[in-house]
């Protein structure tokens, strides 16, 4: 049990990567007032939680209705899980976030819908906070739940990491500035590296299922 939570807890805190998301909050809030920027970090991180949370409780029965092994999941979210951890350890991810949101503001500029609820959703929620990679890793971590005590464990870690995120948030100017640009890139290749360890084992033991079943079938 301890292994599991170990291992969910660090893998959903690379993937969400609260203080990597710290530049790009102050970025996307620029012009806000503090009540302004308060609303929309509480927002984001309740919409974030609300998605994540429903992965974990259902992701595993949407790959059955779906007709999608959870061994071929294994590998497909391996494999999503280390191009994050590779985009990390070459400083990329940063670079793809920054562009992502900033194309959000420009479409959202255009249509004249700039506004914190539409902010907080997107790209804020999704997919800065639950992007693809950590939803991948929430449902891959909930299938693999020992028991119902785990999954239950999982949730938390879940809400404590997007606490992480609000507070992140809220702090996110004076976070920024201590860090430095030093600081963030030796940071994120540290928990890249992480990352791509763990992605790596995802796929083996993907492989590992789908070879046993092939064993077992012939």
């Amino acid at each position: 049990m301890l292994d599991y939570l170990l291992n969910a807890l660090i893998t959903l805190f690379v993937t969400i990567d609260p203080i990597g998301l710290a530049p790009i909050f102050v970025g996307l809030t620029r012009g806000m007032s503090r009540g302004q920027r308060r609303q929309t970090a509480i927002r984001a991180t309740v919409t974030a939680t609300i998605i994540l949370y429903a992965f974990a409780l259902i992701g595993e029965g949407l790959l059955t209705f779906l007709g999608i092994s959870l061994a071929a999941f294994r590998i497909s979210g391996g494999l999503l899980l280390f191009w994050i951890a590779f985009e990390m350890v070459f400083e990329r991810r940063d670079q793809r976030k920054l562009a992502n949101a900033q194309k959000a503001i420009e479409e959202e500029r255009v249509h004249e819908l700039a506004d914190i609820h539409h902010l907080a959703v997107f790209p804020l929620a999704i997919p800065l906070i639950a992007g693809p990679g950590a939803i991948s890793a929430t449902i891959l971590i909930a299938a693999s739940a020992p028991s119902t005590l785990g999954l239950i464990g999982l949730l938390v870690i879940i809400g404590a990491l997007v606490g992480a995120c609000l507070a992140v948030f809220l702090l996110a100017g004076p976070l920024d500035r201590m860090l430095g640009t030093t600081g963030r890139i030796v940071l994120t290749r540290l928990l890249g590296v992480l990352l791509s360890a763990l992605a790596v084992q995802f796929v083996a033991d993907g492989v590992t299922e789908i070879a046993r079943a092939a064993m077992r079938a012939g």
